[in-house]
């Protein structure tokens, strides 16, 4: 029998579609955007909207490199191609590794959320199960794992809509609440736009950009996707769409039905605008939407590390074997075994130590994301604009210039919190790590 050497192309529109919007939303917007509200007040509107155009233009950046040549694996690919191996090499392992641990992160919540309901069932156990579960269904088909993320990110969808929806009908009947009335004017009636002034204003913007960790997700699914040339620019040009509807649209409905004075990082704001609507049961549904959300990231993780690793290597290598399938069951049988070792490790490595490293992680981003540009303005160069490409980035070069730009800005910002510069340090050295690794492992 003859060795399959493509992965099939068995990811639908709706599929990519959805795994796009299930980049750009996560447990942080559920979970976390008490402690962005406290920071910023209704500035972290602007923020958001901000920091949404920079992810629009990355993603523009990345797209019209994919549909430049869809036979490639990834974006590591087009950053081997036009900038070079060793670049490749130090973007390739700190994005696998980067997403190693982050999933770790992920089944740690995903077994947090499940005692919610288990309390008497170790953590480790809910863990376990899980694992193998995604572990499974990742390993079946790409159209597997495509179904599940389908299902997982409609959930998430489901809440935000539900969240403004319920916002904007408590608006408009001026519903009653302890702190007066649901308002659109508790926006400016609680110290205008920006109450905390401008240094938190900056400082929300590090916590932001992190939120937005994923959108790169639908560029991996590119080589097994039916017709990327077309289904791979609609899912990028929908992006400002879905970050105005479900970003902004259900923080406006949050900060107008109680003053932003009102949240905070201990509790969810969803749960209590639910629970002010008369909803008992606001909790449970909160932590349902959080734990989907949470074994949406997993499920992307192992997808997205599985295809990661078998980019990374090459025909001679023992990974790089397809399944009948058509699947890279070898590089994903080896992530989960990494990935794993977080079922051990919540009995040792639990809170701080084990949230640090995680940050250190997400930091990495802003260097894999200004790779990206960077490989998109080198493309721009070498091509001198003779490449037939209908899916141009607009603005460029000056947008590259400006995005570079933006993430270098967040990078600095991350040197004025004590809570961030510890995990900018710690990247910067995992970056010279790979950089000396790179000289002799590189040829």
């Amino acid at each position: 029998m003859t060795e399959k050497t493509e992965m099939a192309r068995d990811l639908k529109n709706r599929h990519v579609q959805l795994i796009a919007l299930g980049g750009t939303i996560g447990t942080g917007l559920f979970m976390g955007a008490g402690s962005s509200i406290k920071l910023a007040g209704p500035g972290i509107i602007f923020v958001y909207l901000i920091t949404g155009i920079f992810a629009f233009l990355i993603m523009r950046a990345l797209g019209e490199l994919l549909v430049s040549d869809t036979s490639q694996h990834s974006f590591v690919n087009f950053i081997t191609k036009y900038i070079g191996p060793r670049a490749g090499f130090i973007v390739g392992w700190t994005y696998w590794i980067s997403w190693i641990t982050i999933a770790m992160g992920d089944l740690t919540a995903v077994g947090v959320y499940m005692q919610y309901w288990l309390p008497n069932v170790p953590q480790w156990l809910t863990d376990l199960i899980v694992l193998l579960l995604l572990w499974g269904l990742n390993s079946i088909t790409v159209k597997a794992f495509g179904e599940t993320e389908f299902w997982f990110s409609l959930i998430k969808i489901v809440a935000i809509i539900g969240l403004i929806l319920l916002g904007a009908i408590l608006i408009a009947i001026k519903f009653k609440t302890p702190m007066g009335h649901a308002s659109l004017a508790n926006l400016v009636n609680y110290g205008g736009l920006f109450p905390t002034g401008m240094k938190n204003f900056i400082l929300a913007f590090q916590m932001v950009f992190f939120a937005f960790l994923g959108i790169e997700m639908v560029g991996v699914t590119a080589s097994e996707t039916k017709n990327p040339k077309k289904i791979i620019p609609k899912a990028i040009n929908e992006i400002p769409t879905r970050i105005l509807l479900f970003y902004v649209g259900s923080l406006i409905a949050i900060m107008s039905i109680y003053p932003w004075t009102q949240y905070s990082g201990a509790a969810s704001p969803f749960v209590k605008v639910f629970s002010s609507a008369g909803i008992n049961s606001a909790a449970s549904i909160i932590n349902f939407v959080v734990l989907t959300a949470s074994l949406s990231a997993l499920n992307s993780c192992i997808f997205t590390t599985g295809r990661m690793m078998y980019a990374l290597t090459d025909n001679t290598n023992p990974l790089h074997k397809l399944s009948r399938a058509q699947v890279p069951n070898r590089a994903i049988n080896l992530s989960v075994a990494i990935i794993s070792i977080a079922v051990v490790l919540n009995g040792f490595m639990q809170g701080e130590v084990f949230g640090f490293i995680t940050s250190i992680a997400t930091t990495t981003f802003l260097f894999i994301y200004g790779m990206v540009v960077l490989a998109h303005l080198r493309y721009k160069q070498q091509t001198k604009g003779l490449a037939k490409n209908v899916f141009l980035m607009p603005g460029a070069p000056y947008t590259d210039y400006l995005t570079l730009g933006f993430i270098m800005f967040v990078f600095v910002v991350l040197f004025f919190s004590t809570t961030t510069l510890y995990a900018a340090l710690g990247a910067v050295i995992w970056l010279l790590i790979l950089f000396f690794w790179s000289k002799w492992r590189v040829v």
